[in-house]
């Protein structure tokens, strides 16, 4: 059952009986989508994007407008072959790699800033790379339907939920039902999004939880 996010902003006040400024429901809602892309690897919500590295720059933009996490990081030399890198810490290259100026192609690479990945070792010549990477879409406050309202709105009704009952200072034991109820949407979100839409049976078997 898909929620455009005006049905979503009646739910949230009829179920609250109470009502609600705009500002106050946007809180509720871009609360929840936070949490639950922080909290679930969803496939349909990455990206794929080329670049280049430049010669004898130890250093890769990463893409700041969207960007969330890497999947993969991988370097494609002139014969077109893809050399998926390491993920490493800062630390790790530095002392790996303590001559910036000795290039070749890059194994490796760490989370420098909030807008660079650093590789090592330094590359040599430019190299095409290819990202993959989750990301923020945009928010169904903007948007109106988004593939969280389309595909599994309980999600984001229980945690825009959990976020109003605590804005109203709720009794607990309404913010305990909200909260668990929120997780058992967790729980099915990550089921479908670690676990289906990134496998099949025929090579990773069904997904499986423990009875009793």
């Amino acid at each position: 059952m898909a929620m455009t996010y005006t049905e979503l902003k009646t739910n949230i006040a009829d179920i609250c009986e109470n009502s609600f400024t705009d500002a106050q429901l946007a809180l509720f809602t871009e609360q929840a989508e936070q949490q639950i892309f922080n909290t679930v690897q969803i496939p349909a919500l990455r990206k794929n994007v080329t670049g280049r590295t430049q010669a004898d720059n130890q250093y890769l933009t990463v893409p700041i407008t969207d960007f969330l996490y890497a999947y993969s990081l991988a370097v494609i030399d002139s014969s077109g072959s893809y050399t998926y890198l390491l993920n490493k810490d800062v630390n790790f290259m530095r002392e790996a790699y303590p001559v910036t100026a000795t290039g070749s192609l890059p194994k490796h690479y760490a989370y420098f800033s909030q807008t660079s990945f650093l590789l090592g070792p330094t590359p040599d010549v430019i190299y095409d790379v290819e990202l993959h990477y989750g990301y923020y879409p945009e928010s169904i406050v903007t948007a109106n339907t988004t593939w969280l309202g389309n595909e599994f709105d309980s999600a984001l009704l229980n945690g825009a939920l959990v976020q109003a009952i605590r804005f109203l200072k709720g009794e607990q034991d309404l913010v305990t039902m909200y909260d668990k109820m929120f997780a058992d949407s967790l729980l099915l979100l990550k089921n479908l999004g670690d676990g289906k839409l990134r496998g099949d049976t025929y090579r990773s078997g069904q997904v499986r939880r423990k009875v009793g």
